[in-house]
């Protein structure tokens, strides 16, 4: 029987670390929760446990911070890229680095004091690969409903079917949506501002004939108004709003009072890509799975 090691990567987990910035008398706060992996010719360790190509993940987790401190963390995609420079760079062994970055927000309250947001989270993915990298930014629990332009109908019927078809129904779900960036000099900040943007409106503005439809519609809005954007995907369960029968107690119900179902619920999830993306080109290198 012949077998190999296959492809592998090892890092630290989900390194939680707030900064504050004292500069003036307005406090600022960043709460991040980052992630590093690293993969090179590290076959020594898991063949015969010599670890002297190892770079200890204790010690990547002390780079996070340190580097934090030695210069301000700034946009999240600046802080990954240095991070995974630095370990390609600086260990010869270490030939790619991932570093996953998830931004946690907070409302300012006053110069020094802050209320929790709401749970969506800003997101970064960056891969560093000799002199090469990839950034895959984007945002997850983007919470967002409409009360009407939604319908759906049309669709197969069979003995198992009971859901009744619908021309103005509620259309809730959580944003889940990673696009790729391609090119140099992008405004980290301004990009991800206006894309959430776009995401936003067209939900709120598309006439809805299915999830998958309104799916496809943010998607390409994205794709139209930020060439600095390759592929964009998004994840998007629908979070069931049914109309509760009130018939029994002498009621009618005219889309007014509805039942809000956790579970189950049903899973749209698709992908946009410029027809003329620039290639990834790392076999081991893909986007973060929805």
């Amino acid at each position: 029987m012949a077998y190999s090691l296959g492809p592998n990567q090892y890092g630290k987990a989900e390194v939680r670390m707030v900064t504050v910035s004292r500069a003036g008398s307005v406090h600022s706060l960043q709460d991040l929760t980052v992630s590093t992996s690293l993969r090179g010719d590290l076959a020594a360790t898991h063949l015969t446990g010599d670890n002297s190509d190892v770079v200890a993940t204790d010690t990547q987790k002390n780079t996070v911070f340190a580097f934090a401190k030695e210069q301000p963390v700034g946009e999240i995609e600046d802080f990954a890229l240095r991070l995974g420079r630095h370990f390609v760079s600086s260990f010869d062994q270490i030939t790619g680095a991932r570093v996953l970055i998830d931004s946690h927000g907070w409302d300012r309250v006053n110069a020094h004091a802050f209320s929790r947001g709401s749970s969506e989270i800003r997101t970064t993915a960056v891969t560093v690969s000799g002199d090469q990298h990839w950034v895959v930014s984007g945002l997850r629990d983007l919470v967002v409903l409409k009360t009407t332009g939604s319908e759906f109908h049309g669709y197969p019927r069979d003995k198992y079917t009971t859901l009744p078809e619908t021309t103005d129904r509620i259309l809730a779900t959580a944003v889940t949506a990673r696009w790729r960036y391609q090119g140099s000099g992008i405004d980290w900040s301004t990009s991800f501002s206006a894309i959430r943007d776009l995401l936003v409106t067209t939900f709120a503005e598309k006439h809805s004939l299915s999830l998958q439809q309104t799916l496809y519609a943010m998607g390409a809005a994205v794709m139209e108004a930020r060439p600095e954007v390759a592929e964009i995907r998004l994840s998007m369960p629908n979070k069931h709003h049914f109309v509760v029968d009130l018939s029994p107690f002498g009621l009618e119900n005219n889309n007014e009072v509805f039942y809000a179902a956790d579970r189950p619920y049903g899973l749209i999830e698709g992908s946009v890509v410029r027809d003329d993306a620039e290639d990834p080109g790392l076999a081991w290198y893909t986007l973060p799975e929805f």
